[in-house]
């Protein structure tokens, strides 16, 4: 350890040079102000004895110049004094000193309070050197993160770019299809292909809402597709969905009951992605009920201050497969044994997780299924 003492007087820089001397320390000294902010300057000193009175500059001018200093701001200062008085005192803990010893000088007292300085001092650098560690550790894997990131952006960017050729390429033929369906049901055909012509189209509808579904359900997972959050009136939704399905509940002579809807009620949430969700809900129910089968439509506000949306039915409920099914992540390996409605509960449930909402699907014990999609209301 590196210690300078600082005294106009020889005999007081020799008492303590001995006293230092003897525990191994080494000792530079000086006898003036300005020499010894010289030396702290130039030098690596662990720590600094400083007489306060000395002539030109005493000990609290040298005290301030050393905090002013970059190189000496950190270096611990002993004071020197034979002053005693309290406002002296103060004066040097003003000006920057770490402690003090009065004089005449107690040997045992002085190694203690030095000693005290000098592990602290230690401390001190070490913990500025973890500091500057950490730093750098932080600063190294922000920059990895941040390279990371740009790769996942990349990828981000592929994925959905491949999602969007993927949806043309599947989109095209399938359009065609349904085009060419269209054309020949304005030409003359016998009984049996008008037979397969109705299977055609039905087979190809069903593949294009398939596909469709599929897609979203890809898009979702990959996040390529992120919903537009806006306040929305719950009756308009129920509205744009009913619209949507109206030719399937005349076909099936379904009967309708939509609970009254306050104009107030709102849910914060994509137009397209939640109208999506209730056609979705709907048409299963459909799908399979009997004709002449019930559909009731509610909102409410549950006991957890969500916005509740509740499609009920009057069939014969979800299969243990639909709901197993629906309780797993989509998996394109398995799907075809799968049954449709369990691949289109997976896209809404997939709808409301993007809106930090959820889905609950409930049985009826007298027949029946009711099908929740609970939204978070705004704070």
């Amino acid at each position: 350890m590196n210690i300078l003492i600082v005294d106009d007087n020889p005999r007081n820089i020799q008492i303590v040079g001995n006293i230092l001397v003897e525990q191994n320390y080494n000792i530079a000294y000086s006898t003036d102000g300005k020499r010894a902010l010289e030396l702290a300057n130039n030098n690596d000193f662990d720590l600094i004895l400083l007489d306060i009175m000395m002539p030109e500059m005493d000990g609290f001018e040298v005290c301030k110049h050393l905090r002013n200093n970059a190189t000496t701001i950190d270096v611990p200062v002993i004071f020197l004094t034979a002053k005693t008085d309290e406002d002296s005192i103060l004066k040097g803990f003003k000006a920057g000193a770490n402690d003090y010893v009065t004089k005449p000088f107690n040997s045992s007292e002085l190694l203690a309070r030095v000693i005290t300085q000098l592990e602290l001092h230690s401390k001190r650098k070490q913990l500025d050197s973890l500091n500057r560690n950490l730093e750098i550790i932080v600063k190294d894997r922000t920059a990895q993160l941040e390279i990371a990131n740009e790769q996942l952006g990349r990828i981000e960017k592929s994925k959905s770019d491949f999602l969007s050729i993927i949806g043309h390429e599947l989109r095209t033929p399938l359009n065609a299809l349904v085009g060419l369906n269209s054309i020949m049901q304005t030409t003359t055909l016998t009984e049996e292909q008008q037979e397969y012509l109705v299977s055609m189209e039905q087979t190809s509808n069903r593949l294009a809402r398939f596909s469709e579904m599929a897609l979203l359900i890809t898009s979702l997972q990959a996040r390529s597709q992120q919903p537009e959050m806006f306040p929305m009136k719950v009756n308009i939704l129920f509205e744009m969905a009913l619209d949507e399905l109206q030719y399937r509940i005349t076909e099936k002579n379904i009967k309708l009951f939509v609970s009254p809807v306050s104009d107030s009620m709102l849910v914060i949430g994509d137009s397209e992605l939640i109208r999506n969700c209730l056609v979705i809900l709907i048409e299963n129910a459909i799908n399979n009920l009997p004709d002449g089968g019930i559909i009731e439509l509610y909102s409410f506000e549950n006991d957890k201050k969500e916005i509740c949306l509740q499609v009920s039915d009057n069939g014969p409920g979800f299969t243990n497969e639909i709901l197993d099914f629906f309780t797993n992540e989509f998996d394109p390996v398995t799907m075809s044994d799968r049954a449709s409605s369990g691949l289109s509960l997976t896209a809404v449930r997939l709808i409301m997780e993007a809106h930090g909402g959820r889905i609950s699907i409930n049985n009826k014990p007298e027949g029946g299924a009711k099908v929740y999609l609970l939204f978070k209301q705004p704070a």
